[in-house]
């Protein structure tokens, strides 16, 4: 077990949530710049991020780090979360809070709904940048939490783990150090004031796992963080689940010279797991599909899982070529639907389905998978 400098600290799976590490998880901190995670995945959900904006005078002079914005200066909504995630731009989160809200106070209304929907039950924010304030704190545990959440957002994910950028004339270097210092590093946050200490949130992806690290009040940060990173990634264990070719089920076809046609994959697939966790397999094809269909054309995929967590998805194909049945006269389905190769039920229309439902698809779990097949309809 790793040990630490920090008075409180965490290490979560982000799939999962499981915690492999902590020490005063639950402990009420200030938490100075990592308040800005929350900001960013806000102004990415907002999106338009290439709308142009001019700089609001509440956002000029704002004390502590900055982006330096001058008033009325136009700029886009992404350079400002540059600014934002990368410089730490205390000016940058006033400007984005009054672009998406209108107001500092409406933006805030919005940072605690948002809180309040991830569970966050000991988080409260009373700005947009993490200045110090009494009402402004979480814990390390539902700051890996919202760390998680973030990283589940593609724009978010893309803008923090860039070690620098261009942004409105500005060269901007990103504060994060374990970008250049930790393999697989990707983000997310440092924080710091004089009253809330070194806070670091730290995301890192290995072997298909993604970990969140986080401490508070922190000397050796740094070094802490790629310790803690460094023991998550070694409980994991690659497991083999399917060799390629595996028939993992099988299809029903209509208007086919054959009423079924198997499923395969075709590269072999494994998956990194920590100790106690079982993967599951769930198979996602249509109902059903119209002949003609040629092998090795896709059909669907096939997702493995732990709990409700999708740790990967892999592609599953014909097995085999199935031709559209001799027939004197079209039938009314088929002058509507017509024939062409690998046409399948619409997604949108028929429920995708997962182990072994009463009709359509069916899966064929192999006797030597190490996983657990689902076996319930899939709506």
């Amino acid at each position: 077990m790793p040990e630490t400098s920090a008075e409180s600290a965490i290490l979560m799976d982000a799939a999962t949530g499981r915690v492999l590490y902590e020490e005063n998880a639950d402990e009420r901190c200030l938490i100075a710049s990592t308040t800005k995670i929350m900001t960013g995945l806000l102004v990415c959900e907002a999106g338009k991020l290439d709308q142009i904006v001019s700089v609001p005078s509440e956002a000029v002079g704002v004390e502590g780090s900055s982006m330096y914005l001058k008033p009325g200066e136009k700029l886009t909504r992404r350079d400002l979360l540059f600014g934002l995630m990368l410089s730490s731009g205390n000016d940058a989160a006033v400007a984005l809070a009054i672009v998406v809200s209108g107001s500092v106070p409406q933006f805030v209304l919005l940072m605690n709904n948002r809180a309040e929907r991830l569970g966050l039950s000991r988080t409260h924010f009373a700005n947009p940048n993490g200045l110090d304030s009494e009402e402004n704190f979480s814990t390390s545990r539902e700051l890996a939490v919202l760390a998680a959440a973030a990283m589940k957002n593609s724009t978010f994910q893309s803008i923090v783990s860039q070690k620098s950028a261009q942004a409105a004339g500005r060269t901007l270097t990103n504060h994060n150090r374990m970008l250049w210092e930790y393999e697989g590093a990707d983000g997310v946050k440092t924080g710091y004031t004089i009253a809330a200490g070194r806070i670091l949130v730290s995301s890192a992806v290995r072997r298909g796992r993604r970990l969140i690290a986080v401490t508070v009040r922190d000397r050796d940060d740094w070094r802490d963080h790629a310790a803690m990173l460094d023991f998550g990634f070694s409980l994991l264990r690659e497991t083999p689940i399917l060799d390629a070719g595996r028939r993992v089920g099988e299809i029903r076809v209509l208007s086919g010279e054959k009423a079924y046609s198997a499923l395969c994959v075709k590269e072999p697939l494994s998956v990194s797991v920590f100790p106690g966790e079982k993967p599951e397999l769930q198979l996602r094809v249509p109902d059903f599909c119209f002949a003609p269909i040629r092998s090795g054309q896709a059909a669907g995929y096939l997702e493995i899982k732990v709990g409700t967590a999708v740790l990967s998805k892999q592609t599953v194909y014909y097995a085999e070529e199935v031709l559209q049945a001799e027939q004197k006269h079209k039938s009314l389905w088929q002058r509507i639907f017509g024939g062409s190769y690998g046409r399948t039920a619409s997604k949108d229309t028929f429920p995708l389905w997962s182990g072994l439902p009463p009709k359509g698809g069916r899966a064929h779990p192999s006797p030597a998978c190490p996983c657990e097949w689902k076996h319930r309809k899939s709506r």
